[in-house]
């Protein structure tokens, strides 16, 4: 079996990659520098790819700085504490965009699934991370392929989808799982800020598993 695995450089889409791996994919990496704040993300995805054994890994670019909007894109300040609402961290139809890469690319290596990290409990409140969406994206995948009018759809696979960040740390120890090279911090430089609301889940998650980040922070 094939499966495309979106990895963000992130430690959802980590845990994500290597349940895939567990289920017997052989996995097809791909990352989307989509003009990110940090840069960081997409040389922690390359070494989440390797260590897990990916057969392969695609970095493309898709530039949605163009649009802006967003804390990630854009001269908008990133949040240190998670409010009500959608954060200006979300970017605008990110996961839209980064699902229809994969299924291009998983048509095209004949993958039977694609696995994406996307949280709808200890997450942003971003519209595209929930079970809903993705239901939606599944529509579209069986309508506009080839494999779908077939009759043998490449399946979206969201396995952390209902895991607390708690459990997603646990998870991924659970399995070896390469968290070293993961990367949360949604702020620009070398060493992760601690402060962001990224950061923050993340540090609680660890912290809650009894797991120990291996991830420093400034503060």
């Amino acid at each position: 079996m094939k499966a495309v695995c979106l990895l963000s450089g992130g430690l959802d889409s980590c845990v994500t990659a290597a349940m895939a791996k567990k289920e017997g994919y052989e996995l097809y990496a791909l990352t989307v520098n989509y003009g990110q704040r940090n840069r960081r993300e997409i040389s922690s995805a390359k070494r989440v790819a390797a260590a897990l054994g990916a057969r392969e890994h695609k970095v493309i670019d898709a530039d949605l700085r163009v649009f802006g909007q967003s804390a990630l894109t854009d001269d908008i300040e990133v949040p240190e504490e998670a409010a009500p609402g959608i954060p200006p961290t979300y970017v605008p139809a990110r996961n839209t965009i980064f699902l229809s890469f994969a299924l291009a690319y998983a048509e095209a290596v004949d993958a039977d699934a694609i696995f994406i990290g996307v949280n709808a409990v200890d997450y942003s409140g971003y519209p595209d991370c929930r079970p809903e969406f993705i239901r939606a994206f599944q529509r579209v995948a069986i309508l506009g392929t080839k494999r779908g009018v077939d009759g043998n759809p490449i399946r979206i696979k969201t396995p952390v989808i209902d895991m607390s960040k708690e459990q997603i740390v646990a998870r991924g120890a659970e399995l070896g799982a390469p968290l070293e090279h993961t990367w949360s911090c949604y702020r620009e430089g070398e060493t992760a800020c601690g402060r962001c609301a990224s950061c923050r889940l993340r540090h609680r998650g660890f912290e809650k598993a009894g797991v120990t980040d291996p991830l420093p922070y400034e503060s």
